[in-house]
């Protein structure tokens, strides 16, 4: 038996028992030329036309490979493959392989033909103003959408194949002379160092790059080509996975997540009203649980007298101390959003506003809660809904604020937060501060942090800016 039979050999033990790989056998001058493809993944019509009839009426096949391929394979993107492992990974990717005999190496064709998604409207980042199409599963689709964009030979698409079973494609992304070649470097040495056999979530990548121990997001995500093109002008890495329309950059920065699409499309006086609306969002969000049960359970003296009258009014009847009464509104709360977002979306909004409805009245009228403590639990909650990637961040800060806070009044709220933005600023994203551009204020001026100013002030390299700060 010779090295073209125990190829196939081979190959067909690998492959048995899988109904969809096809093998055509095509008699030639030179001996029987095996079309190894996935009848699934591929366009078998592309197949027929353009890799198996071109061989078939060949006369003379010739012992040359590179003649071989100029003469009688038109087909549009041809590959050599020099080991059966990269013939296998062919092949499930959609490709045709061929197998000439007297020839060590085979030749891949690409015939993909499978069903993929279309470009849709992402249904998590909605935005008044600007592009609507989103990313898809399919990397390649996603990398186009970028070149429509960025149209520069500059701009870098580095393939990686990570898993030693699922092989699957990882594309890292920079524009060549805007990102920082240390941050290219540690970027591309960390998918270099995956060697876990599955590589199908683009979390399996972020949690090495992301700070540890940690519930802020130290790495951004998007489905949206418009902000994925952004952030490689700013000088970002990008990280593209196929079989996921998320993708990733790094670093990323403790301003952004206040920072949205329609900052950028609508008018910049709007929009900084709106993104103000985000950072006292966040504020009250994360303090008014904590600081209500200090003033209440510990310093009523810095109440006004009316308001304490009140209070004491609607808590009359009530048989937990405010502090429980105050995490058990914040759990059902948590539990009301959580089964609005796993229930298929028509159903999760009707659920979410009559369950907040009917729990809130019937929690009043049973005399488990009152109204005040209520109203506070329902401002924080709706105030975290303007900053949603915040939302676990948010949850778990605000246990900690509360427990503090119902320990020692106000010292304990004092505590709780010192120890928050002390956290926040000892964090850092592949070497950045995450805080950043905090601390280079002089340099910024303001351009793009709080508010923005005009875009052709803040349309810069990111650290082309900060190189000296």
């Amino acid at each position: 038996m010779d090295m073209h039979e125990k190829t196939i050999k081979y190959i067909k033990q690998q492959f048995q028992n899988n109904f969809d790989i096809v093998y055509r056998e095509i008699q030639t001058d030179k001996g029987v030329v095996y079309v190894i493809f996935d009848g699934i993944m591929c366009d078998n019509v592309f197949v027929s036309d353009f890799v198996l009839r071109p061989i078939m009426e060949c006369k003379e096949l010739g012992d040359n490979l590179d003649q071989i391929v100029e003469r009688i394979l038109p087909a549009k993107t041809v590959t050599y493959v020099d080991t059966v492992e990269i013939a296998f990974v062919k092949i499930l990717s959609g490709d045709a392989v061929i197998i000439f005999p007297g020839i060590q190496r085979m030749i891949a064709c690409d015939a993909k033909g499978y069903s993929v998604r279309g470009i849709d409207v992402p249904i998590t980042e909605t935005v008044l103003k600007g592009p609507r199409e989103g990313f898809t599963e399919e990397v390649i689709t996603s990398i186009t959408q970028i070149r429509r964009r960025i149209k520069t030979p500059k701009l870098k698409f580095e393939p990686f194949q990570k898993g030693a079973k699922s092989n699957n494609l990882v594309v890292l992304s920079y524009i060549e002379g805007e990102a920082p070649q240390r941050l290219v470097d540690l970027v591309r040495r960390t998918i270099n160092d995956i060697e876990d056999d599955y590589v199908i979530y683009s979390n399996i990548i972020e949690e090495r790059l992301k700070a540890k121990h940690t519930p802020f997001d130290t790495v951004g995500y998007s489905e949206k080509p418009d902000i994925v093109a952004s952030k490689l002008a700013e000088g970002r890495v990008v990280i593209f996975i196929n079989g996921t329309p998320m993708v990733i950059w790094v670093p990323y920065f403790f301003i952004e997540l206040f920072q949205t699409p329609d900052d950028y499309y609508m008018n910049k006086y709007i929009a900084n009203i709106a993104r103000l609306l985000r950072w006292m969002a966040f504020a009250l969000a994360t303090l008014l649980p904590g600081f209500y049960i200090a003033l209440v359970c510990y310093h009523t003296n810095l109440v006004p007298t009316i308001f304490t009258f009140r209070i004491a009014a609607a808590r009359a009847g009530i048989p937990f101390p405010t502090s429980v009464e105050v995490v058990m509104l914040f759990l059902f709360f948590m539990l009301i959003r959580e089964g609005s977002v796993r229930l298929p979306q028509p159903l999760g909004s009707s659920i979410s506003i009559v369950g907040a409805l009917i729990l809130g009245d019937a929690l009043v009228s049973s005399a488990l809660a009152s109204n005040i403590t209520l109203i506070i639990i329902a401002l924080s909650s709706i105030c975290s809904f303007l900053v949603p990637r915040t939302y676990g961040a948010l949850s778990f800060w605000n246990f900690i604020i509360i427990v503090f806070s119902s320990l020692v009044g106000l010292l304990g709220f004092y505590v709780s937060f010192i120890m928050l933005v002390s956290h926040v600023a000892g964090l850092d994203s592949c070497g950045y501060p995450y805080l950043y551009p905090f601390g280079t204020l002089k340099v910024f001026n303001f351009k793009d942090i709080l508010i923005r100013d005009d875009l052709d002030k803040i349309s810069n390299n990111l650290f082309e800016r900060n190189e000296d700060a």
